[in-house]
């Protein structure tokens, strides 16, 4: 068969199937305007429930200065090279070392993307003679790190620390044999259901097992605990933590991550990370652009305390109303109805069509058939105006889709 014969047939997967209906409405919308709590969609005004800009920091002032100035002196090209060959600092090690001590850890490495960061990190840590143990609800990047090892990995059910200890039983037999270690690989905040990694259960397994723990915190770094410091810290478990990751797309609005450990962890990482040894640096104005955004971060708690504020109105109001949040214990808020597929995205296009609600919308195979999760991701930007709106029309919405309106062929567009 011809390659590409191959892939016309298969469309892309689950995901890819449904690209001839929902493209540029459902995947690839197109959001304008200046990133925040209201956007343009579709040629109206929506409130905006998508952008992981939790501390709103993506137009704030000050980083659009640093931004614009870093630009005008630096150009957008400037280090060139990789970090080990020519493309190091003394701004890019003074962010690794701010980085560093605010999560609790000795060192850190900045990486260019959170997704290959991670991926890379998993890659190598290990070798064929070790075993990873992993949450079953992984985000993909650390799955996808996991299937480039060479060796063993077992899986457990997700947050379930008696089915982590089986897989850490089976794991400690065959290393046993091979001489190898074992690497746990768990998030600080899961992103779909917003529940928090069991850190300090896991942490307590140390006792009996001999593992070192990796933490994914992509969705709690810069918004739990006192500082924003992280989910261990939350938790108070940072000694607990072998290796501490976490990203600047979320919280600090911008691109690229870091991983931080041990000095001679981190060191290992910045001599053998092959995403990072082959990839041209962060560019100065990002570079630039971060230290404001970790400045603020740090100095402005004003800001993860109305993210807070709106976070808990919206689950409040939404648990008033009936509605299943699920687990969740953070910011990350998760509306989890039933339905299929075509109620799902008739739902949908009637919240974006009639009320102005743009959401991210989660269905099978995510997800199990017959239940929609319509995802909401509260920001320090939106008002309670916001939150009350919203409400309203989820209320609305949710009596439609009892009633059996949605089952209609008309999209429910005015």
């Amino acid at each position: 068969m011809d390659l590409f014969d191959k892939i016309s047939k298969n469309v892309g997967g689950p995901i890819g199937q449904h690209q001839k209906w929902s493209h540029g409405y459902f995947s690839f919308p197109k959001l304008e305007g200046e990133i925040g709590p209201h956007m343009e969609f579709n040629g109206k005004e929506h409130v905006i429930w998508s952008l992981n800009n939790y501390l709103g920091l993506a137009n704030h002032p000050e980083v659009r200065e640093a931004d614009a100035q870093a630009a005008a002196d630096y150009g957008l090209a400037y280090p060139m090279g990789a970090r080990m060959m020519s493309g190091n600092t003394k701004y890019h090690e003074e962010l690794e070392q701010g980085l560093a001590k605010f999560v609790g850890m000795q060192d850190a490495f900045l990486l260019n993307y959170g997704y290959q960061g991670m991926v890379s990190i998993i890659d190598t840590l290990v070798d064929r003679n070790d075993v990873i143990v992993y949450d079953a609800e992984s985000h993909a990047c650390i799955i996808d790190g996991v299937r480039l090892h060479m060796g063993k990995r077992f899986v457990y059910q997700h947050n379930d620390i008696a089915s982590c200890e089986k897989q850490l039983e089976r794991a400690t037999r065959l290393t046993e044999q091979s001489g190898g270690g074992i690497l746990l690989i768990t998030e600080g905040v899961f992103g779909m259901s917003g529940a928090q990694g069991k850190l300090k259960e896991i942490i307590a397994l140390k006792e009996k097992y001999n593992f070192r723990l990796l933490v994914d915190d992509a969705h709690g770094f810069g918004t739990m605990g006192k500082t924003g410091a992280g989910t261990h810290e939350a938790q108070d478990c940072v000694e607990g933590i072998d290796v501490y990751f976490g990203t600047f797309a979320k919280s600090m609005a911008g691109i690229g991550a870091f991983v931080a450990s041990s000095t001679e962890i981190v060191s290992y990482l910045r001599y053998n990370m092959r995403s990072q040894t082959f990839a041209k640096a962060l560019p100065m104005p990002m570079v630039m652009g971060l230290r404001k955004r970790f400045e603020l971060l740090k100095s402005k708690p004003e800001l993860r305390e109305k993210l807070w504020q709106v976070a808990t109105a919206l689950q409040h109001g939404l648990k008033e109303r009936g509605f299943d949040i699920g687990v969740t214990n953070t910011m990350v808020t998760p509306v989890f109805l039933k339905g299929d597929l075509f109620e799902a995205t008739s739902l949908t296009r009637d919240l974006r069509e009639n009320y102005g609600i743009f959401c991210s919308i989660v269905v099978y195979p995510v997800i199990p058939k017959g239940l929609i999760i319509l995802r909401l991701i509260p920001t320090a930007t939106h008002s309670m105006e916001d939150v009350e709106r919203t409400l309203n029309a989820y209320s609305e919405v949710a009596e439609k889709l009892k009633a059996g309106y949605y089952k209609e062929d008309k999209m429910a567009v005015a």
